[in-house]
């Protein structure tokens, strides 16, 4: 799925995309298992690909999500968001059960113009829905399929 090209960077995943990606992926093994939560790791990277934040679900909470911990580190009105990338192993999210504002929801209160994630996420929960929100809102969405199976396997206890 890809938004509106040109408004915060290429509508395709390239090498430096996929390292970026593959550190989210990385991020996503640190997360403390759940039964009924995705492990899930995300990267904010600068206009350069400098990486800004970093976070992965339930890092300082139960319930955290990883876009939520990576924003989390960033002010609101830090300057280089209006052109950072957010890369994450799983589809952001457009609902959630546990908190009243879902990632894709968190994502747009913020100027990031761009989205990079692996693996859509699958019905286990919610119905995923935050790709779609965001690239509807205009931002700049992109997956990268072929590292799916890399982002699924920090989740491998849910998919048995």
């Amino acid at each position: 799925m890809t938004g509106r090209p040109g408004t915060g960077g290429p509508a395709s995943a390239d090498d430096r995309d996929r390292a970026l990606l593959r550190r989210a992926i990385e991020l996503s093994h640190r997360c403390p298992p759940s039964a009924t939560a995705f492990s899930v790791g995300c990267v904010i990277a600068d206009r350069n690909r400098k990486v800004i934040a970093e976070g992965y679900s339930r890092r300082d909470d139960p319930h955290d999500h990883a876009e939520e911990t990576a924003l989390r580190g960033l002010a609101p009105d830090d300057g280089r968001l209006a052109g950072a990338t957010l890369y994450s192993s799983l589809e952001p999210c457009g609902r959630r059960a546990s908190r009243p504002h879902p990632c894709a929801e968190l994502i747009l209160a913020t100027p990031i113009p761009r989205i990079v994630y692996a693996w859509s996420e699958p019905s286990l929960f919610v119905e995923a829905t935050g790709a779609a929100r965001l690239a509807g809102s205009g931002r700049t969405v992109v997956r990268a399929p072929d590292l799916e199976e890399e982002a699924r396997a920090a989740n491998a206890h849910l998919l048995s």
